[in-house]
Formats: structure tokens, sequence, C-alpha cells
């Protein structure tokens, strides 16, 4: 019989979340399951690591199925680390880093907790996807991502990923029957136009609270952004290499040694 594959899981909205303990009743079917997720929510913490303070893991017991589970003090990205290097006594086939509880499209890949520990299993030359439903309910219902979720696994475990990419999967919060089918496209080119809410504490301090609104700049139909507004899933390669290598030559032109 072969081996099962190793599977790590991790999130960013806490190891408690609707999300996460769907996403682990789903690998269950596929593998040996590792989970290492955060003891609080982590959203909006990017590629964050823990540099300044100490970190701690705890191996707790949450439902009655067959993962081992780890809670951790740390960011999505630290819980990524420490399961790797400390935790897993091999190397894991696969991360899956989710079910994030909204959205992490076009821009939002930036700055996605959920997404930053797929890309650090990533770097470590794991094959890794993240998985986010476009519903912020913490009581957002998963079931008609469960199936999507799987195919997408078990052929990412089959084919593997090519060299320095990972896979950004958004799932359109509609009924199973209305979703069209599984897209492969690129991230949207769009941005967050924001504001902050000033406002003054009883003792005379300005405090701010963060809003904005999102807005889509791209008219392609060949984006994430397009794909979910016409109840697509879409499926984003994402590498992790930032160099924009189309700008080397003409940046060459410049006369930097003068």
């Amino acid at each position: 019989m072969s081996k099962k594959p190793l599977i790590l899981v991790v999130n960013d909205d806490g190891i408690t979340a609707p999300g996460i303990r769907t996403l682990i009743k789903i690998m269950n079917t596929i593998g040996d399951v590792v989970v290492v997720a955060p003891d609080s929510p982590q959203s909006g913490m990017g590629h964050a690591i823990t540099v300044d303070s100490t970190l701690y893991v705890e191996k707790i017991t949450i439902d009655n199925g067959s993962q081992k589970d780890y809670s951790c003090s740390g960011t999505p990205a630290d819980c990524v680390k420490l399961g790797v290097r400390e935790i897993l006594k091999r190397r894991p086939d696969l991360c899956v880093s989710g079910i994030n509880h909204g959205s992490n499209s076009s821009i939002n890949v930036i700055y996605s907790g959920t997404m930053s520990a797929a890309i650090e299993a990533g770097i470590e030359g794991i094959p890794a996807i993240g998985f986010s439903l476009l519903d912020y309910n913490w009581n957002a219902n998963f079931e008609h991502s469960e199936s999507f979720i799987k195919t997408i696994t078990e052929n990412t475990l089959k084919h593997g990923l090519p060299q320095g990419v990972v896979l950004n999967v958004n799932i359109p919060n509609v009924p199973k029957k209305d979703i069209k089918g599984i897209r492969v496209c690129r991230q949207a080119r769009a941005n967050w136009v924001e504001k902050f809410d000033k406002r003054q504490s009883p003792m005379g301090k300005d405090y701010y609270w963060l809003t904005g609104k999102f807005v889509n700049l791209d008219q392609g139909e060949d984006t994430d952004e397009w794909a979910l507004e016409n109840n697509y899933i879409s499926v984003v390669p994402v590498q992790f290499d930032l160099t924009a290598y189309r700008s080397i030559q003409q940046i060459n032109t410049w006369n930097l040694n003068d």
C-alpha cells in the first residue's frame, strides 16, 4: 500500500475557526493531517513573523478527527516555520491554508495571512494552496466548497506545482448548483481606496479606524475578480519571486555608475 500524503494545515482566523475545521475534515479524507494554527485571529498579518518575543505551541484536542492539532501563539507564517522545523517528523507533501472567512482575491493576496502561510510553505519548497470563501461571517456555510477543495487538492498532489508557485483559490458565496466551475486565471489589477475615520478618546487623544472601498480597475475577463463575479471558483498561480524581470533592461540604461 502507498503511504498517505502528509498534509500541514494552517490558517489566519485561528485554530477554532469554522473554516479551518472544515478544511481539516476534507484533508482527513486525503492524507495524514497535522494542524499548526494561531491560537487567536491573525487576519491581515501578511507575512509577519515573530522576532521580538517568545513563541508557544500547545498540542490540543478540539474534535474527534484523526488529525493532530497544535495551537500556536504566533503568526500564520510562524505556524508554517514551526510546523516544518519542530513539529512534523518529515517534510509535508502539501500545505493547505484556510478556509479563510472572506476574499483573498486580487491585491488582497498581499495583506493576507492565509496566503502568506501558503507562500511560506512554498518558500520551503512545499506545494501549497490557500483557500478562501467570499463570506466574512464567522458562521459561514462552507459545505458547497468541500468537493471543489478536494478536487483541487488531489490534483495538486497528483501533478505537483512549478517551483516557486503556490495557488490562491477563492470560492464565491453562492449555492453549489450556481457555481459554474473552476477557472485558472490571473490576479485582477485592483486596489483599496482607503480612508481613516478620525475620532477622539474621552481623554482627548486622537485615534483612527481604517475604512475603505475595494476598487476593481481591471475589465479583463481572464481575472479572478471576473471569475468570482460570474460564479466561478478562481485559481491564481502566485509566485513569490517579486522581481520585475521586464524592467531590468530598462533600468540598466540609467547612468547608475557615473
